[in-house]
């Protein structure tokens, strides 16, 4: 059996960068796989609230949510949305700003953690990377959660009494504590075999070297 070289991935559901570093930490496994698989890939994802004082019902447009959030005026938004929009084609992902609805996410990631108790975690985080950002679906109320919790096959009413009773809650905390206590600052970031932080949607080869250093060392220090 090949050993398993654990990954932890910070994110947080409304961040644009974690689903472009989502698919380019994937494409890294896949090559590192490819030119050298000599361990299994093991990933968690953990919570990481970018603006934990949205609301869960906010108005207006990603563009004045931004200009508001980072001081910039509305022009530069766009244009910097623009990009991002086009860095996100380059992976397969579609995005669309306009439909996008802001929300607090702290709901979503109690969600994820339910999901990682059934084994559904990483279906669970990327059906709700793409309601966010390429169907403009809410991803902040109960309800909506729910709906997208069925998707992945999640039993409908045990998700939605995990998210009503905030069982979760004290794990989402414990994710954001240990960002912090790692210095984390931004997501994603990722760290490989509990040594190697990854900070950004990086290079899929970043990531693929990554994982090759990571089980190098290990098999070096055991030997």
């Amino acid at each position: 059996m090949n050993p398993t070289v654990k990954v932890d991935i910070w994110s947080d559901v409304a961040c644009p960068w974690c689903y472009i570093g989502k698919r380019k930490f994937e494409e890294g496994v896949r090559r590192y796989a490819t030119t050298d698989g000599s361990a299994d890939v093991e990933v968690e994802y953990h919570s990481f609230e970018l603006a934990p004082d949205t609301p869960v019902d906010s108005d207006g447009s990603e563009v004045d949510f931004l200009a508001h959030h980072k001081g910039m005026d509305a022009a530069q938004v766009q244009q910097m949305l623009t990009q991002v929009g086009e860095i996100a084609a380059s992976v397969g992902l579609d995005y669309d700003f306009d439909a996008l609805r802001h929300t607090k996410t702290l709901k979503a990631h109690e969600l994820l953690h339910h999901a990682k108790a059934h084994g559904l975690q990483e279906p669970m985080k990327e059906r709700l990377l793409k309601a966010y950002f390429e169907q403009g679906r809410h991803v902040g109320r109960v309800d909506d959660l729910v709906a997208l919790a069925t998707d992945v096959g999640l039993d409908a009413d045990e998700a939605r009494a995990a998210l009503e009773d905030g069982r979760y809650a004290g794990d989402v905390q414990a994710d954001i504590d240990q960002a912090r206590a790692y210095g984390i600052n931004g997501v994603p970031f990722f760290v490989v075999d509990g040594r190697y932080g990854v900070s950004g949607a990086q290079d899929p080869d970043t990531f693929a070297q990554a994982l090759a250093t990571a089980v190098a060392d290990r098999t070096e220090a055991q030997s």
